[in-house]
């Protein structure tokens, strides 16, 4: 057994994705299984060097986990020869400047979502990987999720046959601060710190749209902040700039309808925090982020709207669960095995930093969209 060793700085691990997702239940839970195995007797052992602002946090999440590497310092860190990646989980106002950076010192790039915080930079981004010939990808790990599989599968196979609609919700009620505690760091509610809900969102729906069902043609969105008084974390309370709640309408290639709500002050009454359903002329499906149900054409009921009587139907037991058929693994994991093989090996990678512009570009369009009040063109996106 070969084991080749990829030195990876992780930027932002001290935050609450970086470390839970991108550090613990991807990196560590690769070198918990002995690494990432190949198929031919090479693995790929990980090796991260953790980077961030605190020297205590850093020692800490090292300590915690046997890591002997961490640095305050991120020009030394990207100085060194042995360091092979650079990763970015950073709030977006300061990624673009670190990820420059990481780019003039030849490093690969794999970064979270949006790039940047406008079109100009996530553009520039993708322009300067591409000139520095280093590979690049951005996290796009919905797509990975058990309940969009299962979805993809749906349409690869043509169960759908012409897809009509997208409706998906997303969201449920982040506490001010005040009362309880918040479950998202305020800097999410400042648009001076690169906050708000299209510009985290917008570039989710953008990927899983494009990948599931085709490119956004036309949005039409309507942006607004429902709470505008939040308490941040020491709890001194604070006006919140951002947008907290995004409306959205897509029109997709083919002619396809999709409809996006997300919010963080909506109390959820669905089976998951995210649901996409999915209509079409042979059937219907509705996928959360491990569920997925649908109904054939052949299966479909026949209700009548008669609102003078109670409904008789039960309309949820008349859909059928798709069964999983594979073992999923955690989405974040799934998607850094792919880049670290794409590294390593040349394996083929889709989801690039012109992918992840194209993201920035729909957040921008649906806040601009918002702000004018009428529908706007997504143009397709060049170097």
């Amino acid at each position: 057994m070969t084991r080749t060793t990829v030195r990876i700085a992780m930027n932002g691990v001290t935050g609450r994705m970086g470390y839970r997702q991108h550090l613990v239940r991807s990196l560590l839970a690769l070198r918990e299984q002995g690494g990432l195995d190949l198929g031919d007797g090479t693995v790929i052992w990980p090796e991260p060097v953790l980077v961030g602002r605190s020297a205590h946090k850093l020692r800490t999440l090292a300590e915690r986990h046997g890591l002997e590497h961490w640095s305050t310092d991120l020009d030394t860190v990207l100085g060194d020869d042995g360091i092979d990646i650079y990763f970015d989980a950073q709030v977006t106002a300061a990624r673009e400047e670190a990820v420059q950076k990481a780019i003039a010192a030849g490093k690969h790039l794999y970064v979270e979502k949006p790039t940047a915080t406008g079109l100009a930079g996530a553009l520039e981004l993708a322009r300067s990987a591409r000139d520095a010939g280093i590979k690049h990808g951005v996290v796009q790990d919905k797509l990975f999720l058990p309940g969009l599989r299962k979805l993809r599968r749906l349409v690869e196979g043509g169960f759908f046959g012409r897809i009509l609609s997208v409706r998906g919700e997303f969201g449920y009620w982040v506490f001010e601060g005040d009362w309880q505690e918040a479950q998202r760091p305020s800097w999410n509610y400042r648009a001076e710190d690169g906050g708000g809900i299209a510009a985290d969102m917008f570039p989710h729906w953008e990927y899983v749209l494009h990948e599931l069902f085709g490119p956004v043609k036309t949005v039409q969105a309507q942006v607004t902040t429902h709470i505008p008084r939040r308490w941040d974390e020491s709890g001194t309370p604070y006006d919140a700039t951002a947008d907290d709640a995004a409306y959205g309408i897509f029109e997709l290639a083919g002619g396809i309808v999709a409809q996006l709500n997300s919010s963080w002050a909506v109390r959820v009454h669905r089976d998951e925090l995210v649901e996409f359903q999915v209509d079409g002329t042979e059937g219907s499906a509705v996928a959360g982020l491990r569920g997925c149900r649908v109904q054939h054409r052949s299966s479909t009921p026949k209700p009548v709207w008669n609102p003078d009587i109670p409904a008789s139907e039960r309309f949820r037991e008349q859909w059928q669960e798709v069964p999983d058929n594979a073992e999923f693994d955690n989405g974040f994991k799934a998607q850094w095995e792919l880049f670290l093989r794409h590294v390593v090996r040349d394996e083929p990678w889709r989801w690039d930093l012109m992918a992840g512009a194209r993201g920035v570009q729909l957040a921008e369009l649906g806040l601009r969209s918002s702000a004018e009040g009428h529908r706007l063109d997504v143009p397709e996106l060049t170097l």
